[in-house]
């Protein structure tokens, strides 16, 4: 399989660190921090409160797995998850995400702005210009896949 289904998205399984038999893991064209990473079910849902109660499971342990990986990788002293449910909550993309941000003293000069990024920060109106490369994010999914093996 060369892509996946991410809402009205497909994405190159080369950017894919993690998979499960419900769940996979992403890194992100546009990370707020360096490390945000996304976790969604295989099966494209687009609200929380529509998944099955094993894709619940399976989505929130794979979403623990990957916190821990990335708040290794990135050296990070805590975590932001969070879900955007419904357009209004900021869900750009509608496909059910979990956001796994590493965070460190001082990455926002104010701590809560890291909420106000995130809504903004996949806004399909956005410039395209500031997102990273298809070899950045491979090169990063590869790094993490690696570092998965190893713990």
């Amino acid at each position: 399989m060369s892509s996946l289904r991410f809402g009205q998205h497909l994405i190159r399984t080369s950017v894919v660190f993690l998979k499960t038999e419900l769940s996979f893991a992403l890194v992100n064209r546009k990370p707020v921090v360096p490390g945000h990473v996304l976790v969604c079910p295989l099966r494209v849902v687009e609200r929380f409160g529509d998944l099955r109660p094993e894709e619940v499971s399976d989505l929130f342990s794979t979403t623990q797995r990957v916190a821990r990986l990335v708040e290794t990788h990135f050296a990070a002293t805590s975590l932001t998850i969070c879900v955007q449910d419904g357009p209004e909550a900021g869900q750009t993309v509608r496909h059910v995400h979990v956001h796994v941000l590493p965070r460190r003293k001082g990455d926002f000069e104010r701590n809560d702005s890291v909420y106000d990024e995130l809504q903004k920060h996949d806004a399909e109106d956005e410039d395209a210009s500031k997102w990273r490369s298809p070899e950045e994010m491979d090169q990063e999914a590869a790094e993490l896949r690696d570092r998965l093996e190893r713990l």
